[in-house]
């Protein structure tokens, strides 16, 4: 038997622990009558899992024969990559065609002898929207990894307009928090602070636990301490599991993790790491040299500010990288992000 695990970003591997809930819920709002959202943002640190849930929920909906789904690149002209999708549905381009429906001016489909040809793009996507609501269907787009540049600014204002028509077309984007938060952020896309963020916590660490007692066959404690070194993170949890597949003589887990710690630096934590301002490395590295979790005691040792501090923590716990949860403490969330950071200051 192949290795069960991988370590290729956005391919659902074969083991892989649902988000049932998070998950259930999308569908189960975009299927309502009367939708509450017609929109949900995922966001979570780079490994989380943003990918695979989307198309989890992208899946499911393809099976049910009212609905069509269609994946957009957001380094491209998303509303020309919808409309030339759209047109190309063989019973969208049927009925255009029978309609006398000319899209040529678009550059999609033929010109048509005797009609005149769509100019503007926005009218030629609610024209095809239109038609799916005659069919009682409804349309799910997916935008992958989503930045603040202009496709996605365009795309989100006039997806803005479709709403308030009343189309049936839905939207499902996946980014990293700070990309989301600096669209959010732009003056014509205030909606989307209305929009629901679905922000990807750690795996549950039973379920993790499970997984590594069925597949390598242990016991609850080895498995446990397993779970606990991925931290509920699934990046971790694939990569982790990937090593003691490859490596299953070894006595005890301490003897791959210089190789676990390699995997999380070089595919993930690097790129954290190169993105941190200065003031976000002087936090993480007094946080991972003294092990202190007390927010006025790190304020105190690194001489910052009470509302300066604020500001820090908040931008790491949008990153994805500590966890504030409890009063007046913070810690890190991603699993042996303080030995990664202590190989930064040798």
């Amino acid at each position: 038997m192949n290795n069960p695990f991988t370590l290729s970003f956005g391919k659902k591997p074969i083991q892989y622990i649902s988000r049932i809930s998070q998950t259930n819920k999308i569908i189960e709002n975009f299927n309502e009558s009367e939708p509450s959202n017609q929109i949900y943002l995922i966001t979570g640190v780079r490994g989380s899992g943003k990918t695979v849930m989307m198309a989890t929920i992208a899946n499911e909906l393809k099976r049910d024969e009212n609905w069509v789904v269609i994946e957009l690149n957001p380094t491209r002209d998303l509303l020309q990559s919808l409309t030339a999708k759209l047109y190309s549905l063989p019973d969208m381009h049927a009925h255009c065609v029978k309609a006398r429906i000319d899209f040529s001016a678009l550059g999609i489909g033929v010109s048509l002898e005797n009609a005149t040809p769509i100019t503007d793009i926005e009218n030629a996507i609610e024209i095809m929207l239109s038609e799916l609501q005659k069919r009682k269907k409804r349309l799910l787009v997916t935008i992958d990894e989503i930045t603040n540049c202009e496709f996605v600014r365009v795309f989100s204002s006039s997806f803005q307009i479709f709403l308030r028509q009343e189309h049936p077309i839905f939207l499902l984007m996946t980014g990293l928090y700070d990309n989301i938060y600096n669209l959010q952020n732009e003056e014509s896309l205030t909606f989307l602070y209305r929009a629901p963020k679905m922000i990807l916590e750690p795996l549950n660490y039973t379920a993790v636990r499970r997984q590594y007692m069925d597949i390598f066959h242990l016991d609850v404690e080895e498995a446990g301490e397993m779970a606990g070194l991925t931290k509920g993170y699934p990046f971790a949890f694939q990569v982790l599991g990937y090593l003691r597949w490859d490596h299953k003589e070894i006595e005890t887990i301490d003897e791959i993790l210089p190789e676990y710690d390699q995997y999380l630096e070089e595919y993930v934590y690097s790129k954290i790491w190169s993105e941190f301002s200065e003031l976000d490395r002087k936090i993480v590295i007094e946080m991972s040299v003294s092990g202190e979790t007390k927010v006025k005691n790190i304020r105190d040792k690194i001489e910052m500010k009470s509302e300066l501090f604020s500001v820090y923590r908040d931008r790491l716990k949008r990153k994805g990288v500590i966890d504030t949860s409890k009063y007046g403490e913070v810690s890190f969330i991603l699993p042996r992000f303080a030995e990664f950071v202590q190989t930064r200051i040798l």
